[in-house]
Protein backbone atom coordinates (compact mmCIF):
# COMPACT_ATOMS: atom_id res chain seq x y z
CA UNK A 1 0.00 0.00 0.00
CA UNK A 2 3.02 2.46 0.90
CA UNK A 3 4.36 2.17 -2.27
CA UNK A 4 1.21 2.20 -4.41
CA UNK A 5 1.11 5.76 -2.31
CA UNK A 6 4.60 6.68 -3.47
CA UNK A 7 4.28 5.59 -6.70
CA UNK A 8 1.03 8.01 -6.80
CA UNK A 9 2.44 11.13 -5.53
CA UNK A 10 5.60 10.44 -7.81
CA UNK A 11 3.68 9.91 -10.73
CA UNK A 12 2.62 12.88 -13.24
CA UNK A 13 -1.05 12.88 -14.13
CA UNK A 14 -2.18 12.96 -18.20
CA UNK A 15 -4.30 15.55 -19.57
CA UNK A 16 -6.82 13.60 -19.20
CA UNK A 17 -5.95 12.45 -16.19
CA UNK A 18 -5.63 15.85 -14.58
CA UNK A 19 -8.14 18.24 -12.41
CA UNK A 20 -10.49 20.62 -14.28
CA UNK A 21 -9.51 23.53 -12.17
CA UNK A 22 -11.34 27.06 -12.08
CA UNK A 23 -11.49 30.30 -14.11
CA UNK A 24 -10.98 32.34 -10.95
CA UNK A 25 -7.72 33.22 -9.81
CA UNK A 26 -6.70 33.22 -6.55
CA UNK A 27 -6.82 36.20 -4.39
CA UNK A 28 -3.48 37.49 -3.16
CA UNK A 29 -2.10 40.32 -1.15
CA UNK A 30 -1.22 43.35 -2.90
CA UNK A 31 2.59 43.52 -1.39
CA UNK A 32 5.21 41.42 -0.59
CA UNK A 33 5.32 41.22 3.17
CA UNK A 34 8.73 41.67 3.10
CA UNK A 35 10.05 43.47 0.33
CA UNK A 36 6.68 46.24 0.01
CA UNK A 37 6.96 45.56 -3.38
CA UNK A 38 3.74 44.90 -5.52
CA UNK A 39 3.19 40.54 -5.75
CA UNK A 40 1.74 41.20 -9.32
CA UNK A 41 2.51 42.63 -12.48
CA UNK A 42 3.08 45.05 -14.11
CA UNK A 43 6.64 45.17 -13.41
CA UNK A 44 8.93 47.67 -13.43
CA UNK A 45 10.94 48.02 -17.05
CA UNK A 46 14.06 47.63 -15.99
CA UNK A 47 13.36 44.11 -14.37
CA UNK A 48 13.30 40.86 -15.60
CA UNK A 49 11.23 37.24 -14.26
CA UNK A 50 11.75 33.90 -14.04
CA UNK A 51 10.39 31.29 -11.81
CA UNK A 52 12.26 28.54 -9.91
CA UNK A 53 11.14 25.13 -8.19
CA UNK A 54 13.25 23.36 -5.59
CA UNK A 55 11.20 21.19 -3.20
CA UNK A 56 8.70 23.03 -0.32
CA UNK A 57 7.89 26.91 -1.54
CA UNK A 58 8.39 28.35 1.95
CA UNK A 59 11.34 27.84 2.34
CA UNK A 60 12.20 28.80 -1.60
CA UNK A 61 10.80 31.95 -1.82
CA UNK A 62 13.05 32.86 1.68
CA UNK A 63 15.86 32.06 -0.33
CA UNK A 64 15.42 34.88 -3.11
CA UNK A 65 14.16 37.47 -1.21
CA UNK A 66 17.18 37.60 0.70
CA UNK A 67 19.23 38.65 -2.58
CA UNK A 68 19.95 41.74 -3.29
CA UNK A 69 18.77 43.13 -6.72
CA UNK A 70 15.95 41.02 -6.14
CA UNK A 71 12.54 43.32 -7.05
CA UNK A 72 10.03 40.89 -5.57
CA UNK A 73 8.86 37.48 -4.77
CA UNK A 74 5.60 35.27 -5.26
CA UNK A 75 4.88 31.55 -4.74
CA UNK A 76 2.15 29.73 -7.12
CA UNK A 77 2.02 26.94 -9.44
CA UNK A 78 3.74 26.09 -12.47
CA UNK A 79 4.01 23.39 -15.21
CA UNK A 80 1.15 21.50 -14.64
CA UNK A 81 -2.18 21.28 -16.51
CA UNK A 82 -5.11 22.60 -14.16
CA UNK A 83 -5.85 26.23 -14.09
CA UNK A 84 -5.89 28.03 -11.29
CA UNK A 85 -5.19 25.33 -8.99
CA UNK A 86 -5.56 25.06 -4.81
CA UNK A 87 -2.98 23.97 -2.48
CA UNK A 88 -4.57 20.89 -1.88
CA UNK A 89 -4.92 20.02 -5.10
CA UNK A 90 -1.94 20.50 -6.22
CA UNK A 91 -0.57 17.91 -3.53
CA UNK A 92 -3.09 15.39 -4.65
CA UNK A 93 -0.80 14.67 -7.96
CA UNK A 94 -3.27 15.21 -9.98
CA UNK A 95 -2.93 18.62 -11.55
CA UNK A 96 0.98 18.57 -12.54
CA UNK A 97 2.06 21.62 -10.93
CA UNK A 98 5.22 22.06 -9.80
CA UNK A 99 5.64 24.58 -6.19
CA UNK A 100 7.54 27.28 -7.45
CA UNK A 101 8.46 30.84 -6.69
CA UNK A 102 8.46 33.56 -9.39
CA UNK A 103 11.34 35.54 -8.81
CA UNK A 104 11.19 39.49 -10.53
CA UNK A 105 14.99 40.76 -10.22
CA UNK A 106 17.06 43.63 -11.78
CA UNK A 107 19.73 42.24 -13.94
CA UNK A 108 21.72 45.66 -13.23
CA UNK A 109 22.01 44.66 -9.44
CA UNK A 110 21.95 40.49 -9.77
CA UNK A 111 22.62 38.73 -12.51
CA UNK A 112 20.70 35.54 -13.85
CA UNK A 113 23.55 33.67 -13.39
CA UNK A 114 23.90 34.52 -9.75
CA UNK A 115 20.25 33.44 -9.21
CA UNK A 116 21.37 30.36 -10.83
CA UNK A 117 24.31 29.64 -8.40
CA UNK A 118 21.70 30.30 -5.43
CA UNK A 119 19.53 27.53 -6.60
CA UNK A 120 21.66 24.97 -7.13
CA UNK A 121 23.64 25.86 -3.78
CA UNK A 122 20.92 25.50 -2.16
CA UNK A 123 18.66 22.04 -2.70
CA UNK A 124 19.34 18.64 -4.13
CA UNK A 125 18.33 18.94 -8.04
CA UNK A 126 19.67 15.02 -8.06
CA UNK A 127 16.09 13.56 -6.17
CA UNK A 128 13.68 13.31 -8.83
CA UNK A 129 9.95 13.83 -7.77
CA UNK A 130 10.79 15.16 -3.91
CA UNK A 131 13.24 17.18 -1.94
CA UNK A 132 14.48 16.23 0.93
CA UNK A 133 11.71 14.41 3.02
CA UNK A 134 8.73 15.74 0.46
CA UNK A 135 7.70 13.38 -1.73
CA UNK A 136 5.77 14.26 -5.06
CA UNK A 137 5.93 15.65 -8.41
CA UNK A 138 5.36 19.32 -6.58
CA UNK A 139 8.88 19.24 -5.35
CA UNK A 140 10.82 18.31 -8.12
CA UNK A 141 13.44 20.64 -9.67
CA UNK A 142 13.01 23.01 -12.04
CA UNK A 143 13.79 26.39 -14.08
CA UNK A 144 11.17 28.27 -16.24
CA UNK A 145 12.92 30.72 -18.13
CA UNK A 146 11.33 33.78 -19.98
CA UNK A 147 14.15 34.57 -22.53
CA UNK A 148 16.65 33.00 -24.83
CA UNK A 149 19.33 33.96 -23.07
CA UNK A 150 18.16 32.98 -19.63
CA UNK A 151 17.38 29.57 -21.31
CA UNK A 152 20.93 29.12 -22.41
CA UNK A 153 22.84 30.63 -19.21
CA UNK A 154 20.53 27.65 -17.45
CA UNK A 155 21.44 24.90 -19.61
CA UNK A 156 25.37 25.98 -19.56
CA UNK A 157 24.98 26.34 -15.41
CA UNK A 158 23.50 22.73 -15.74
CA UNK A 159 25.98 21.02 -16.91
CA UNK A 160 28.71 22.75 -15.69
CA UNK A 161 26.94 21.41 -11.87
CA UNK A 162 26.90 18.36 -13.56
CA UNK A 163 30.40 17.62 -13.81
CA UNK A 164 31.06 19.10 -9.99
CA UNK A 165 28.45 16.31 -9.09
CA UNK A 166 30.08 13.64 -11.02
CA UNK A 167 33.41 14.97 -9.71
CA UNK A 168 32.09 14.24 -6.45
CA UNK A 169 30.50 11.06 -6.85
CA UNK A 170 27.05 12.06 -7.34
CA UNK A 171 24.02 11.42 -9.35
CA UNK A 172 22.32 13.12 -12.45
CA UNK A 173 20.53 15.81 -12.41
CA UNK A 174 16.89 15.61 -12.72
CA UNK A 175 15.87 19.51 -12.93
CA UNK A 176 13.85 20.36 -15.78
CA UNK A 177 14.32 23.29 -17.56
CA UNK A 178 11.12 25.09 -19.75
CA UNK A 179 10.29 27.86 -21.04
CA UNK A 180 7.84 29.41 -18.47
CA UNK A 181 4.74 28.22 -18.34
CA UNK A 182 1.77 29.86 -16.67
CA UNK A 183 2.10 30.64 -13.35
CA UNK A 184 -0.79 30.72 -10.53
CA UNK A 185 -0.44 32.28 -7.39
CA UNK A 186 -0.87 30.24 -4.57
CA UNK A 187 -3.20 30.95 -1.68
CA UNK A 188 -2.65 33.97 0.58
CA UNK A 189 -1.48 32.03 3.69
CA UNK A 190 1.51 30.77 1.23
CA UNK A 191 3.02 34.39 0.52
CA UNK A 192 6.17 35.03 2.30
CA UNK A 193 5.30 32.27 4.79
CA UNK A 194 8.28 31.79 6.56
CA UNK A 195 8.27 35.71 7.20
CA UNK A 196 4.92 35.49 8.95
CA UNK A 197 5.94 31.93 11.01
CA UNK A 198 9.54 32.20 11.47
CA UNK A 199 9.82 28.88 13.05
CA UNK A 200 8.05 27.70 10.17
CA UNK A 201 8.77 24.29 8.10
CA UNK A 202 12.04 23.84 6.18
CA UNK A 203 12.64 20.77 3.93
CA UNK A 204 15.81 21.40 1.59
CA UNK A 205 18.47 19.36 1.27
CA UNK A 206 21.91 20.04 -0.08
CA UNK A 207 24.46 18.26 -2.24
CA UNK A 208 27.44 19.78 -0.19
CA UNK A 209 29.42 20.45 -3.86
CA UNK A 210 30.08 23.95 -4.24
CA UNK A 211 28.61 25.72 -7.34
CA UNK A 212 31.24 25.77 -10.35
CA UNK A 213 32.16 29.61 -10.11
Amino acid sequence: MLNFLSRHKTELPTAESALPGREKAMPVPARHHVLDAPLQGPFPADTEQAIFGLGCFWGAERIFWQIPGVYTTAVGYAAGMTPNPTYEEVCSAKTGHNEVVLVVYRPAEVSFEDLLARFWETHNPTQGMRQGNDVGTQYRSGIYTTTEMQAAAAAVSRDRYQEALTAAGRGEISTELLPAPDFYYAEDYHQQYLAKNPHGYRCHAKTGVPVPR
